[in-house]
């Protein structure tokens, strides 16, 4: 071997190679090939053809933003008849100065359309308010309802027992003064016949109980209430909201406040 031949495996010719970690090159082209791919983007964005849209709307905005040259007829026009640019119009200066602003209409609708649009939005409106009402009258008379109802069932209940205590009452005062049946059978309250002497009854008996049964359907509990009390008081002077059996006639209506329950309310 040659003196000025270097051994590749010496110490000396080691040194001189550059240190190449596994994995770094990929990471550069990785690097290398991201860089690329964003500046490709922005080279489209910035090539991209614009829109009739967008260039109409920056031709429009330079425009605007652009003053009226003297080769404009109609400020030539101005021009001559004294007008100066900064001026407003009119003979003493005192009109418009700034131009008319542009009012762009981007949507299909023909002319009178947003007043159409309007109209139908209040008319939507209103028909809303409506339905708010009508439900607001309903749920009222539907509560109105409810407390009527419950108002004349209380009643109804409040008739259903004096009743019972007028046939009572009716029942005991009648068997003191001796009268073996009542005047008309509900006078007293109903007995609870048993199925035994049920079938002991005479044919004669149901027919009559038949018919005293419709003339009893056609009274009410109210009617029932006002002849029995009306019987305990003329007949043995004796009012059930007072719970007393007074002397005679002339106690009774100089003691008792009146022939129904509204009079002993108070």
């Amino acid at each position: 071997m040659a003196e000025d031949e270097e051994d590749y495996m010496s110490d000396a010719f080691l040194s001189q190679i550059p240190d190449v970690k596994p994995g770094i090159p990929m990471v550069k082209r990785v690097k290398e090939a991201l860089r690329k791919e964003v500046l490709h983007q922005e080279k489209n964005v910035k090539n991209r053809q614009k829109t009739i849209k967008e260039l109409e709307q920056e031709s429009r905005e330079a425009a605007q933003h652009s003053t009226i040259s003297n080769q404009n007829k109609g400020f030539a026009l101005l021009q001559k008849m004294g007008y100066k640019a900064g001026q407003g119009l009119g003979k003493q200066g005192a009109g418009r100065v700034e131009p008319i602003p542009l009012n762009i209409k981007t949507d299909r609708g023909g002319i009178g359309m947003e007043g159409v649009k309007k109209r139908k939005a209040e008319e939507e409106l209103e028909h809303y308010r409506q339905k708010a009402r009508a439900k607001q009258q309903n749920e009222k008379q539907s509560l109105e309802d409810f407390r009527v109802r419950m108002r004349t069932e209380r009643e109804e209940q409040k008739i259903e027992g004096d009743l019972r205590r007028s046939q009572k009452a009716c029942e005991q005062l009648d068997s003191q003064k001796g009268v073996p049946v009542p005047r008309e059978d509900w006078y007293w309250p109903k007995l609870v016949v048993e199925e035994e002497e049920e079938d002991k009854v005479v044919e004669e008996e149901e027919e009559e109980e038949e018919e005293d049964k419709v003339e009893e359907d056609e009274l009410t509990s109210l009617d029932k209430l006002q002849i029995l009390t009306s019987y305990l008081r003329g007949v043995h002077f004796y009012c059930i909201w007072c719970g007393t059996a007074y002397d005679d006639e002339e106690d009774l209506c100089s003691s008792c406040p009146g022939d129904s329950a509204a009079d002993h309310d108070d």
